[in-house]
């Protein structure tokens, strides 16, 4: 699969949650949410559709998606 651009494999990630889990090193819930009660601010969109954090833990991953993950960041 394509994460950003960037080919990576998909190893344990079986869902969108697990690889959200995978890339920020932290633990996650089923709805996708950080245990530690911290934000995400994260979007994903798999093949060019934005998947709504609800569908992360029914959303699987394959190798051949193309998955771009966006992080919402202060500025102007």
């Amino acid at each position: 699969m394509q994460v950003n651009g960037r080919v990576r494999r998909v190893g344990d990630c079986s869902t969108l949650v697990d690889l959200v889990a995978e890339i920020t090193g932290k633990a996650l819930a089923e709805d996708g949410s950080p245990v530690d009660g911290s934000r995400l601010g994260i979007a994903i969109a798999v093949d060019g559709a934005v998947v709504p954090r609800s569908r992360w833990r029914s959303t699987a991953v394959a190798t051949a998606q193309e998955i771009e993950i966006v992080t919402a960041m202060q500025g102007g």
